[in-house]
């Protein structure tokens, strides 16, 4: 979920903290890659032209390992060094979000059992019932092993790693498309390109934290609260208090405890709730310690690469060997 309508507020008050640029721009550049957010991603978008998962000869789901490879290369190609990190367990105040999550996907399996609904209608429900499981993730980790691209298992968010990583300057960026990475303190983060009238997968959005703060005229410790008051995975949000809302409740007051006296219909257990999201979103700043955290490196094998991609995941040979070629041409 990230934070509830921040994209929209970073459009409208802070429009110049968008950057929008071409991969090349960010040639000899670091960045931690939120490692479960894109396995969603490429599980629901690379499909076959009747929207079903791409599979191997024998039937394996590759979907995510065809996009994973192909966006890593991407980065590669252009001398783009990326980190990948994977979540561990997540804090227990997630645990109503997850919940919710939870039923979304029973609810859009058991609707899948109509027999009246049409292709487009299932395609739908389908990637409602996408679920990450230990072999997806195994499967990424088998790949990244063979491309030589180091990852972090986390024990907690990955976000929450990746952003103290770019705060103490170990990677220049975090590649996600939650919002909440900005609430954890990341100081610059990249997107798919905010600019939907441009369809380049080479085109990114950056959005660069210090120029949101400036120009919402907030400390970080403001923003925080603006984006618990928006609602994120820790903490609900109020109902009738939107984003714009929360936006000018803290514009106006400062902070959630002098700004909560003046709202209607707080819910029960808000206080604990929005305390708690506090503190885990500024949890790992500073006690997160970097010299001692574990990354798993390992040195590229192109031709148990390409095998692995062309025999096991039934990828096509030439776009294989391309990208492979890219990679060389861009590896520095």
């Amino acid at each position: 979920m990230g934070i509830k309508g921040l994209t929209q507020l970073i459009k409208e008050h802070s429009p110049d903290a968008i950057q929008t640029m071409n991969l090349h721009n960010l040639a000899g550049k670091r960045v931690a890659v939120d490692a479960s957010l894109f396995m969603y991603k490429m599980l629901i978008n690379m499909r076959t032209s009747n929207k079903s998962y791409l599979t191997s000869n024998d039937g394996k789901v590759v979907s995510h390992i065809t996009g994973i490879f192909y966006k890593t290369a991407n980065y590669l190609a252009v001398n783009i060094t990326p980190i990948y990190v994977f979540d561990g367990k997540p804090p227990d105040s997630k645990g109503e979000v997850l919940k919710q999550r939870h039923n979304k996907v029973s609810n859009a399996k058991s609707a899948l059992e109509n027999d009246e609904l049409t292709e487009e209608q299932k395609n739908n429900l389908e990637k409602q019932t996408i679920r990450l499981t230990k072999e997806h993730v195994d499967d990424i980790k088998h790949l990244l092993d063979l491309m030589g691209i180091s990852y972090v298992q986390a024990n907690g968010e990955a976000e929450a790693y990746a952003s103290e990583m770019c705060r103490k300057g170990m990677v220049d960026y975090v590649v996600t498309e939650d919002m909440d990475t900005l609430a954890f303190g990341c100081p610059k983060m990249i997107r798919t390109c905010l600019d939907k009238s441009i369809r380049r997968p080479d085109i990114i959005s950056t959005i660069d934290l210090d120029c949101v703060l400036k120009n919402f005229n907030m400390t970080y410790e403001q923003f925080i609260d603006m984006c618990i008051l928006c609602g994120c995975d820790y903490c609900s949000n109020i109902p009738r208090v939107g984003n714009k809302g929360a936006f000018n409740l803290i514009k106006k007051h400062s902070c959630i405890e002098t700004a909560l006296p003046l709202v209607k219909n707080v819910p029960e257990g808000y206080e604990t709730n929005y305390k708690e999201s506090r503190r885990l979103f500024k949890m790992y700043h500073d006690t997160l310690d970097l010299q001692q955290l574990t990354i798993h490196h390992s040195s590229w094998n192109l031709d148990n690469l390409y095998n692995y991609l062309t025999q096991t995941c039934s990828m096509s040979e030439k776009r294989v060997q391309n990208s492979i070629k890219k990679m060389k041409q861009g590896y520095k």
